[in-house]
C-alpha cells in the first residue's frame, strides 16, 4: 500500500524539477510541486495515465496553467541565476548554457516547452508525453523537435557572434 510519504520521497525531486522548468521560480515550483502532492493523494483512486511520475507532472502542468490564467502576467526570468555547482569553469559553461536557454525558454509556448522537459529531464517517452499534454504522439515528437532546433539556432547565432 502507498503511503502519502512514499509518493512523496518517490517523486517530489522530479515534480519540483518539471515545476522548476515550466514556471522559471523556484519558490512558485515550489507551490506547484506541494499542491501536486496534496491533490494527488486526494484523488489518488483516479489515476488516468499509465504511470504515477507521468500523473504527478500532469498534475503540476495544470497547476500551473491554472495560476497563469489567474495571474494573467508574464514576468521575464532573471538570466543571472546563481550556480550551486563547484568549480569556476563548469559554473562558467553552465551559466552561459542557461543564459541561452532561458532566453529560448521566454520564446517559446508552454506546450512545447512542457513536451521538451518531459522529455529531456524527465525522460518520459514520447507516448507518455502525448498523454500528459493530451496531444497526439506526432505532435509530441514534433513539439520536441521544434524547441531542440530552436536553443541549437540561438546557440549557433551565439557562436557566430563570438
Amino acid at each position: 500500500m502507498l503511503t502519502f510519504q512514499d509518493l512523496y520521497e518517490n517523486y517530489a525531486v522530479d515534480v519540483y524539477r518539471f515545476s522548476v522548468w515550466v514556471c522559471g521560480d523556484k519558490v512558485e515550483a515550489e507551490d506547484i510541486a506541494s499542491e501536486t502532492f496534496i491533490r494527488a493523494w486526494a484523488k489518488r483512486n483516479t489515476i488516468r495515465t499509465e504511470t504515477l511520475k507521468a500523473y504527478l507532472f500532469t498534475i503540476a502542468r495544470n497547476i500551473y496553467l491554472e495560476k497563469q490564467r489567474k495571474q494573467h502576467r508574464s514576468d521575464d526570468l532573471s538570466l543571472n541565476l546563481p550556480d550551486p555547482s563547484p568549480g569556476p569553469e563548469e559554473i562558467f559553461d553552465h551559466r552561459l548554457n542557461l543564459a541561452i536557454v532561458q532566453q529560448t525558454h521566454q520564446l517559446l509556448p508552454e506546450i512545447d516547452l512542457s513536451a521538451f522537459v518531459l522529455r529531456i529531464e524527465h525522460e518520459l517517452p514520447y507516448a507518455e508525453i502525448a498523454r500528459v499534454l493530451e496531444i497526439s504522439l506526432s505532435a509530441a515528437k514534433v513539439k520536441v523537435h521544434r524547441v531542440r532546433k530552436r536553443i541549437l539556432i540561438v546557440f549557433l547565432e551565439k557562436e557566430d557572434k563570438e
